[in-house]
């Protein structure tokens, strides 16, 4: 075991690790906030995006915060993760977010359209695509969290 904690302290695979390691546990914490809300058992939350928390963002974040804790949270590498972070942030909250909004207003468009005949509608647009910024926060905390823990408490 202990050449297993030599290999994975303060490298680039534990900070791998523990990007991948949070993001399950965001698609987890997803499922069980699913079902807690819809009382039934969803196994699609565990491959679709969008929702409470944001597994891309809990897994970038994580990611650059082992790179922080590794290598400095002055170094070069910390601000290419934090900088790689930000952009999966700001593309989860905001484009596809934007890209699920309007695949709500396509879809409604061609229900209205083809009410006569719902069979000509053919396959409905994914609608949840994106996170609100309170998702991506959460998801963002987890990860800095997570990373920490992963680290001082797990590895150490």
């Amino acid at each position: 075991m202990d050449v297993f904690y030599a290999k994975i302290v303060n490298t680039g695979m534990e900070a791998l690790l523990a990007g991948m390691i949070a993001a399950i546990i965001a698609q987890v914490l997803k499922f069980l906030i699913d079902v807690s809300i819809n009382r039934r058992i969803d196994f699609r939350i565990f491959t679709t995006t969008g929702g409470m928390p944001s597994s891309h963002s809990a897994g970038v974040v994580a990611l650059a915060t082992s790179v922080g804790i590794i290598s400095g949270f002055m170094s070069i590498f910390f601000a290419i993760a934090m900088g790689n972070a930000f952009v999966v942030m700001y593309d989860a909250a905001g484009i596809r977010r934007a890209s699920g909004k309007m695949a709500v207003s396509l879809n409604k468009i061609m229900d209205d359209f083809y009410k006569h005949d719902s069979n000509l509608i053919g396959t409905r647009l994914k609608e949840l695509l994106g996170h609100t910024p309170k998702q991506v926060f959460c998801g963002a905390l987890l990860g800095a969290t997570f990373s920490f823990f992963f680290h001082y408490i797990v590895l150490l």
